[in-house]
């Protein structure tokens, strides 16, 4: 008999996870996987409301570190990372899943976004990555591994994805630069492209559930992936296995990206 139990290979590995929000989150499927695999796992959570969603799941992940995240408000992201230093000392990997554009700007079209809601979604969905980057590098003192989570809108048009489209295309640049920037200190960079995931960002998207749908259809593999998929795919890279490589756009869709 074939024993499929994961190999606590993040055995002391210490992981920080940002954007859970409830259990259906690509965050979670994140830090589910990597506390399968033993590391500890810090998770934040946005305000008060989503707390109750998201107190439960670090709860049962046994988390060390538990605390409150908007990177909107001053003062709340090194709150985090001082919290981290205090208590770890280090940090081995950091997962950026989170993102933001106000609903009129985002279901309006890029040529009807204002300039306020695009600044607002670049700040929330690509610079706060930045300024957890730099937060997070003196703290991977043995090397390190971070991911921003990203769509395959970066990179051609999907309908309905908008302004976010040039938005994700930021954020994965910036994912190749500070790969760029932080090799040399053994830390590598990568932004992921799920495929479509019915999660709760994404709901706010028009007619997401043709999306779904299409997605399934196209995929060579015939399905969609889940957040497990996405969360063991960062497992792996995060693990010694994948230490050659950096400043990917990584796709974990079944294959969708490839096909015309």
């Amino acid at each position: 008999m074939i024993d499929e139990s994961p190999r606590p290979i993040l055995k002391g590995k210490k992981a920080l996870v940002i954007g859970i929000a409830n259990d259906s989150s690509i965050a979670y499927g994140c830090a589910k996987a990597f506390h399968e695999l033993e590391a500890d796992v810090a998770i934040t959570y946005l305000n008060e409301k989503s707390k109750r969603f998201v107190e439960p799941l670090a709860q049962a992940m046994e988390s060390p570190i538990f605390m409150p995240l908007d990177v909107s408000q001053p003062g709340e992201l090194e709150a985090v990372f001082e919290e981290i230093t205090k208590k770890w000392g280090k940090l081995d990997i950091l997962v950026h899943s989170i993102a933001f554009a106000p609903k009129e700007d985002l279901q309006g079209g890029l040529l009807n976004c204002s300039a306020a809601g695009f600044a607002q979604a670049m700040d929330i969905s690509c610079h706060s990555f930045i300024r957890m980057a730099k937060l997070a590098a003196p703290l991977m003192t043995d090397g390190g591994s971070m991911f921003a989570m990203s769509y395959h809108g970066a990179n051609e048009v999907a309908p309905n994805y908008n302004m976010m489209g040039p938005v994700k295309a930021a954020l994965e640049s910036a994912c190749r630069y500070l790969a760029y920037e932080l090799g040399p200190q053994g830390i590598r960079v990568h932004a992921i492209s799920p495929g479509p995931l019915k999660t709760r960002a994404a709901s706010g998207l028009k007619d997401f559930e043709l999306l779904l749908n299409e997605a399934a259809q196209r995929a060579p593999l015939g399905e969609l992936v889940d957040i497990m998929d996405v969360g063991f795919t960062c497992a792996f890279l995060a693990t010694p296995y994948a230490r050659r490589l950096t400043g990917n756009t990584i796709y974990v869709d079944g294959g969708v990206n490839i096909m015309a």
